[in-house]
């Protein structure tokens, strides 16, 4: 699936569509350059989980946690980390987690830990705020997931 937002509020609709959507135990893989609008994105999944946050990048703290009711979002960014070293930053500990839905930006250098079923998101630019996403499924949890919101994405605003 392909979806074209125009700016930020566009992917932050994109991601609260998504999160209204997401259980517990499901993992969304975040790709793409610096300011494509992962966490931006993410701001938008905590919204639509219910969760009165603010959401800030976890780049230099590799892993933001938000708690709603009965649901934990791990938000984790591995830019800053090398793959040999991803065990220390709680990736295995949060897909134990029975409440847990796991977000990770830069899933590179995770790959070892990643589940076969997860959501595949990768971020491009278009022009100005405008950003490309491509929405790949892998795994029938995750597929079921991209049905609904093929129903629920357009129009974003």
């Amino acid at each position: 699936m392909i979806v074209n937002t125009r700016g930020p509020e566009e992917t932050r609709s994109l991601g609260e569509r998504m999160g209204r959507l997401l259980e517990p135990l499901d993992v969304l893989c975040l790709r793409g350059e610096l300011g494509s609008g992962k966490t931006t994105f993410v701001s938008g999944l905590v919204r639509g989980l219910g969760i009165p946050a603010p959401v800030q990048s976890p780049t230099f703290t590799l892993e933001r946690v938000y708690r709603g009711k009965g649901i934990v979002l791990h938000h984790f960014d591995l830019y800053r980390v090398a793959a040999a070293h991803t065990g220390d930053v709680g990736i295995e500990a949060a897909l134990q987690d029975p409440s847990g839905i796991i977000a990770i930006e830069w899933p590179e250098s995770g790959d070892v830990y990643l589940p076969g079923d997860r959501l595949d998101l990768s971020f491009f630019h278009s022009r100005g705020d405008a950003r490309r996403i491509r929405i790949e499924a892998r795994g029938q949890r995750p597929r079921k997931i991209l049905a609904a919101l093929r129903r629920l994405a357009l129009p974003l605003s």
